[in-house]
This record gives C-alpha cells, sequence and structure tokens, in this order.
C-alpha cells in the first residue's frame, strides 16, 4: 500500500471512529516533506544527467495492463529504460526470472533499490546503470519498454537484430510503429501493445518477397524499352493509366 492510500485509510477509520485527527496531520505533513525533498534531490540529479529520453513513472494500470499481456509467459524479462524500477518488481512479483532494468539515471537507480528494499526485494532483482543501446538481448524471452517515440525506430532494429523467435516485446503508451501487434490492451494513455518477434520477423519477410516479386516483373518492361534501339521517354515505359 503506497503512503497516500495508507492516510486515506486510517483518516477514514478514525473519522468512523471519532478519533483525533491531529496525529495523522503530523505524520501526513511528514510525509509531504520527505515527499518534496525526494522530488527536489531528482530533480537536481536529472539536470546533471544528459538522458536521450523523459522520465514519465508508469502507472498502476499501465504495469497492470503490461503484466496482463506477458501472462503465459515466462524466463528472462528485461526492462528498458526501467526509471524507477515499478515494472521491474512486478515482473519479478509475476514470477519473471532473472529481472534485470537498465536505467542511465543514477538517482533513479536510487529510487529503484530503495522500492525494492520496500518490497522485499533487494538482491532478488537487478538494475544496470548501462545503457539501453549497449544491452545484451539475445538470451531474453521477454522485454518491456516505456520510452518517446523519437527512439522506437531505432529500438525496432536493435530488437529484431538480437532478440530470439520466441521473444515477446511489450510496449506502453507508445507503439511499435512498423509492427503488427499479438494482441493490444488499455485505452488511451494506458494502453500497450504486445509483439511476437517470430511473427514480426514473418511479416518482414513476406513483405520483402512481395516487394522482391513486384521488382522482378517490372524490370524486363524497362529494359524493352530500351532494347530495341529506339530512344524512349521515362514516361513510355510506364502502363498509360500510372503515367
Amino acid at each position: 500500500m503506497e503512503w497516500d492510500d495508507f492516510l486515506e485509510a486510517e483518516a477514514a477509520e478514525l473519522q468512523q471512529k471519532g478519533g483525533s485527527w491531529r496525529p495523522l496531520q503530523i505524520a501526513s505533513s511528514a510525509g509531504f516533506l520527505i515527499y518534496f525533498a525526494w522530488t527536489g534531490a531528482l530533480a537536481l540529479g536529472f539536470r546533471k544527467v544528459s538522458l536521450q529520453v523523459p522520465y514519465v513513472p508508469s502507472s498502476a494500470k499501465q504495469v497492470q495492463n503490461m503484466m496482463s499481456l506477458l501472462k503465459g509467459h515466462s524466463g528472462k524479462l528485461v526492462d528498458l529504460g526501467s526509471g524507477d524500477g515499478r515494472i521491474v518488481l512486478e515482473a519479478h512479483k509475476q514470477g519473471f526470472r532473472p529481472v534485470i532494468g537498465y536505467e542511465l539515471n543514477p538517482w533513479l537507480l536510487k529510487l529503484s533499490h530503495f522500492h525494492a528494499w520496500r518490497a522485499g526485494c533487494y538482491g532478488k532483482v537487478l538494475y544496470r546503470q548501462q545503457d539501453l543501446w549497449k544491452a545484451d538481448l539475445s538470451d531474453c524471452s521477454n522485454v518491456t519498454v516505456f520510452l518517446a517515440p523519437s527512439v522506437v525506430p531505432q529500438l525496432e532494429k536493435k530488437l529484431l537484430s538480437e532478440l530470439p523467435d520466441e521473444a515477446c516485446v511489450v510496449a506502453a503508451r507508445f507503439p511499435f510503429f512498423q509492427w503488427t501487434p499479438s494482441k493490444v490492451v488499455g485505452e488511451s494513455l494506458e494502453k500497450a501493445w504486445a509483439y511476437s518477434i517470430r511473427d514480426v520477423r514473418q511479416a518482414k519477410a513476406e513483405a520483402s518477397g512481395r516487394s522482391s516479386a513486384e521488382e522482378a516483373t517490372f524490370a524486363p518492361n524497362m529494359r524493352s524499352c530500351n532494347e530495341d534501339g529506339r530512344e524512349e521517354t521515362q514516361e513510355s515505359c510506364f502502363p498509360s493509366n500510372l503515367v
């Protein structure tokens, strides 16, 4: 239970019992002071670290949607750009082993370790301060990502070049634009997409085959325009309905 949920529950119980609100108000104030001090430290940390993508924490619903898409999967899970570590912790609770988060920002790593300690998972999950582009994904069965659209095209290439066929990729909020998802859950900002690497590779191979066949059909027509010795304009080599 989060701190604010705990306070709300305690407040409701005190109100029902007619108890004093004063101790709760003191605890609440202390909690807010700690919270603002920590977020202030994070803000200072962000200014010192050059980030490729902005930090936007996943909501509880987003995490739930992502995990629902991984139901029935097992094995190693990697969270690329793990932020404050909440997806890593939930994946560990769902039985994935091992679970590794890659995060470049040292302040977010500290927050991740704190969350792991509070959840009783310290030492059971792994957070690495490493550039996600340098992470080796060749033995990874599951990948979760919650990154900005600007990095998606480059990330698509990395995932396709490294992941095994049986791997599953789950993206939150922003999809992989060139891939067809195997399943989608959620609405609006809570939406998540699941992708089968095997299916994505097969679709790309089929598309490449169709493109090659079209080029093979088109090439002889282009040659016939030049082999009879006449000078032809480029337009005359195309069907009339295309010019």
